[in-house]
């Protein structure tokens, strides 16, 4: 036989081939109109997310009548200090809840160095618009940036404190921490980001509390012992300030894709924790989660443990768009019970269990929603509520210090004195209440 000849095992008609090819085409074009049905689906679902939302008969009845007064009792001055906690509460020394009603006060942490707002109003007028708001609490947020330069403030950013200008940023940041004490209002200071800018994005030099393992490609480079001398220098400014209660250690610990690891960051805590209680021991030390706050599943096996007992308090922080790597998807999209299984795996069994204090140090919405963040807000608030959880909205502030641009979460308008009476202070108006909320509610209206 010759080496030429084809074996008929071997051989294939041409019929055979053009099958082939036509059945590979087929599978190819299924396979291409699956995947465009696919995209278009989630077009679809995403523009329904992003329809606007008309404000529902409760919202618009809350948005006609007057804010509802403070409530005196929740104010931190009627409280016998210093706090500690037990079990899933803060509570002072004589086993009395306090109730962290709070909201951020952002500007220290950005490009500005210094709060929002005092180009617009004295820091005292807007200490008393916090107030007159119904919050407590404030989350007052500080970049290393602003420790290790400590640079003077541009006087136009002080047109309304014209007491500060000439001070450096330090200075006022502790002004600005005396004014809310005052005001009777606690104050929590938060380490929020290595360098001066906007949190967070995708940058690793800012991604954790130290960042000199990087090498020379951050601007600013500290190392953990860095971490804690800033806050050491910081904080000794408010050692005899009883208002000061406490700090919140850093924001939004993250690696890429999952990397950061719970133990590491948990040692971190400790040892910054621990040098700050000897500072002053009643301080409250606030731990946030991993991947961003979100996620506080590590405490099951890893607790905080510091020397002085009873002051380790959680965080979490909750957005529409977080949980978006999970196979639910973002939190806007969820339904209820997806929406708190999540909740209760992240973080919330350490409350619902009497475990530790969690509080939800940031979480907000905009001032006109669409669908998918009403759908993410209603689910929160509602879990929320069931909780009575202690909380901080993010934020009050009406612009962003880059560009000067609007804050669409902002609760005040442009003048810090006017409040946004939408759905979001509906909410945390009766979330404020906590358990009294139905007595609250009926006196509120009878009043009305």
């Amino acid at each position: 036989m010759s080496h030429n000849s084809a074996s008929p095992g071997h051989c294939r008609s041409p019929l055979s081939a053009l099958l082939a090819a036509s059945r590979m085409l087929t599978l190819l074009l299924i396979s291409f109109l699956l995947l465009g049905g696919y995209f278009q689906y989630i077009r679809t679902v995403e523009a329904a997310l992003n329809e606007r939302w008309t404000p529902d008969a409760g919202a618009r009845l809350f948005s006609e009548r007057p804010l509802p007064p403070f409530i005196e009792e929740s104010a931190i001055t009627t409280y016998a200090l210093p706090l500690h906690t037990s079990g899933r509460d803060v509570v002072d020394a004589t086993g009395r809840r306090f109730k962290f009603a709070s909201v951020n006060w952002y500007g220290a942490s950005d490009e500005i160095f210094v709060p929002g707002g005092l180009d617009v109003q004295h820091r005292s007028v807007i200490a008393r618009t916090i107030r007159l708001l119904g919050f407590n609490s404030v989350r007052l947020p500080y970049a290393d940036e602003m420790v290790i330069e400590n640079p003077h403030v541009l006087p136009h950013l002080l047109t309304a404190n014209p007491d500060l200008v000439g001070m450096r940023a330090l200075d006022i940041y502790a002004a600005c921490v005396e004014a809310l004490t005052d005001a009777g209002i606690a104050v929590i200071i938060n380490n929020h980001i290595t360098t001066a800018t906007w949190c967070c994005g995708a940058d690793p030099c800012d991604s954790g509390w130290a960042n000199d393992h990087l090498g020379p490609i951050c601007r600013v480079s500290q190392s953990e012992e860095d971490w804690i001398q800033h806050w050491e220098t910081v904080m000794q400014r408010f050692v005899d300030n009883p208002l000061v209660i406490g700090a919140d250690l850093r924001n939004e610990v993250r690696g890429a894709w999952g990397t950061m690891p719970w133990s590491r960051w948990a040692a971190a805590a400790e040892n910054c924790g621990n040098r700050l209680l000897r500072m002053n021991r009643d301080w409250l030390i606030i731990v946030g989660g991993t991947e961003s706050n979100n996620d506080l599943s590590g405490v099951r096996l890893r607790p905080v443990e510091l020397d002085v007992k009873n002051r380790v308090v959680y965080s979490a922080h909750i957005y529409a768009w977080s949980g978006w790597g999970s196979k639910e998807g973002r939190y806007s999209k969820r339904s209820y019970a997806s929406f708190t299984q999540a909740m209760r795996h992240n973080w919330a069994y350490l409350v619902e269990d009497d475990v530790a204090p969690v509080w939800v140090g940031e979480f907000g919405a905009p001032r006109h929603p669409g669908l998918g963040d009403i759908n993410y807000w209603d689910n929160l608030l509602r879990y929320l509520k069931k909780l009575d959880a202690d909380f901080a909205y993010w934020a009050i502030n009406p612009r962003k210090p880059h560009d000067n641009v609007l804050e669409t979460y902002s609760l005040v308008e442009d003048d810090w004195l006017t409040p946004i009476l939408d759905y979001r202070m509906r909410d945390m108006t009766e979330l404020i209440a906590g358990s009294n909320r139905d007595e609250w509610l009926k006196d509120y209206n009878e009043e009305l």
